[in-house]
C-alpha cells in the first residue's frame, strides 16, 4: 500500500489501483505501513476428523476441534489423533472461525491437528505475533459481522484481507509491553471490585 503526498491510500493489484480511503482505520507515522494480512502471514484452515480418528487417551498429538478448548487465551488439550491432517506448530496463533468466532490462543504445546473450526495464523516474517493479535482483536466486532450461516462462519478472505498498521519490530514490542501493563492493571481492579 502506498500514502501519496495528499495522505490517500491506494493499493495496486495487477493493472488496476483502487483507493483504500474508505477502508484505512486511522492515519499512522510515517514510519509505519499499512499491509494487508494475506502479505505477511500464512493462514491454514483446519479439517474436521472421524470419530475413529481421535481419543481421549492421548494417543498422537493434540486435536483442538473449537472453542470448547480455548480459555481466556490458553489452549486445553483434551482430544488426540494419531492419524494428524493440518498441523498448527509452536507459536502459531490460533482462531475461532465457526459457531463461537474470534477466541484466540498461542499454541504453547507443539504440533496439533486443528478442526475446520479453527485457523492457524503462522508467522513468517519473524513479526511480533502478540502484537498481530491485538490488531487482529481491533477487527473482532467487524470480523464477527461478517460471519454468515446458520452455524455462522467467517471465510478464508475475511481473515486475508484484512488491513494492519505495522510499525517498526522495536514500536511493536513496546506497544505488547504497555498493553500487558494496562492489562495487569485492569486484572488488579477487576480482583479488588469482586
Amino acid at each position: 500500500m502506498v500514502k501519496n503526498a495528499v495522505f490517500s491510500y491506494y493499493e495496486k493489484i495487477g493493472d488496476t489501483i483502487e483507493n483504500l480511503d474508505s477502508i484505512i482505520p486511522f492515519e499512522i507515522p510515517d514510519n509505519w505501513e499499512f499491509i494487508r494480512f494475506k502479505e505477511i502471514w500464512n493462514l491454514i484452515s483446519g479439517r474436521d476428523l472421524l470419530p475413529s480418528e481421535y481419543n481421549n487417551q492421548k494417543v498422537g498429538i493434540p486435536y483442538i476441534t473449537g472453542a470448547s478448548n480455548f480459555n481466556d487465551g490458553t489452549i486445553e488439550l483434551i482430544r488426540w489423533t494419531p492419524n494428524p491432517q493440518v498441523i498448527t506448530h509452536y507459536g502459531d496463533l490460533l482462531i475461532t472461525c465457526k459457531g463461537t468466532i474470534g477466541e484466540m490462543g498461542f499454541n504453547n504445546f507443539g504440533d496439533a491437528h486443528i478442526a475446520r473450526q479453527i485457523m492457524a495464523i503462522r508467522n513468517t516474517f519473524n513479526l511480533n505475533s502478540e502484537f498481530l493479535s491485538y490488531c487482529i482483536c481491533f477487527y473482532i466486532n467487524s470480523i464477527k459481522a461478517s460471519a454468515k450461516g446458520i452455524i455462522p462462519g467467517i471465510s478464508r478472505e475475511d481473515i486475508l484481507n484484512l488491513i494492519l498498521p505495522i510499525p517498526p519490530s522495536e514500536y511493536q514490542e513496546q506497544v505488547v509491553a504497555y498493553i500487558r501493563k494496562v492489562n495487569v492493571l485492569f486484572d488488579s481492579l477487576e480482583k479488588s471490585l469482586n
